[in-house]
């Protein structure tokens, strides 16, 4: 439980750190099922749900013909990947080891530790799963042909930053306001199913619409992932730069925060509550 401090090198010290945080992923990659692989079946089943949903939705609604010219199938889970990976991520990192948690008894624990494993692990199951359903999409029904897969790629990175970046915000405010912590953790959620853009694209949009999820960072990230997806769509109203300097500033805001309870908060208020 306690750590016996030794003198010891920055590559020493380093190295220590990086076996903490490994550790400290696994663990956390076990919370949501003891099994590995069950767990791994469970998020592909509910990003597989989610992407049946809205197939269904859009084909009922007449809303293919707005769709970027492509797989259609295709078009759906660009929008609904990145969004899951951003939720998850929000919610993984938000619901972390607190500066009160039992875990921080622990010498080499800090809340910086557990903000990380909470992160990774939520990045590694996610790609995982995204692997595996277009990997068995790709060989059991059409081929995936991505336009700029690396450009794809750090878009779905970008999305998991920005989700990790509003769910420091989000651990930082909930030793001070637990309550609306919960409820503003939801209506993150619930306000991006509809304001992701991940039923629709920025270029169809009429500008008093547009002006509605233009303030949105996981907007921009879905509608730049599309353009790197797709050869034949070409972004206008949406950038990577406007979500990656809000991520940046949330960031450093909640680890500032983070910083400040740490020094301040009491294990009594859990008591207490």
């Amino acid at each position: 439980m306690f750590e016996v401090k030794v003198n010891r090198t920055r590559f020493q010290a380093a190295a220590s750190m990086v076996s903490v945080i490994y550790h400290a992923t696994v663990y956390d990659l076990r919370k949501s099922h003891p099994n590995a692989v069950i767990g791994l079946l469970i998020n592909i089943l509910q990003s597989l749900l989610m992407v049946a949903v809205f197939f269904v939705l859009m084909s009922v609604l007449g809303l293919r013909t707005a769709a970027i010219r492509g797989d259609f199938l295709l078009y759906i889970m660009s929008g609904v990947f990145i969004f899951m990976t951003n939720i998850k991520t929000m919610k993984a990192v938000a619901t972390s080891a607190g500066p009160t948690s039992t875990m921080m008894l622990h010498g080499p624990m800090n809340t910086l530790v557990s903000i990380t494993a909470a992160a990774l692990s939520s990045l590694y199951l996610q790609i995982l799963s995204i692997v595996v359903v277009l990997t068995v999409y790709s060989l059991a029904f059409n081929p995936v042909k991505v336009h700029d897969p690396s450009g794809a790629s750090m878009m779905l990175l970008l999305g998991w930053f920005n989700g990790v970046a509003v769910g420091i915000v989000f651990m930082a405010l909930k030793p001070w306001f637990p309550q609306f912590t919960r409820v503003a953790t939801t209506l993150y959620m619930r306000v991006n199913m509809f304001a992701s853009g991940k039923m629709f694209v920025a270029n169809t949009l009429p500008f008093f619409m547009l002006a509605m999820f233009s303030w949105n960072p996981l907007f921009h990230i879905i509608d730049q992932a599309r353009g790197y997806t797709f050869i034949n769509y070409f972004p206008h109203y949406s950038n990577w730069q406007y979500p990656l300097i809000v991520s940046i500033v949330l960031a450093f805001l909640g680890l500032m925060g983070d910083s400040y309870s740490r020094k301040y908060v009491s294990a009594s208020w859990d008591a207490r509550r």
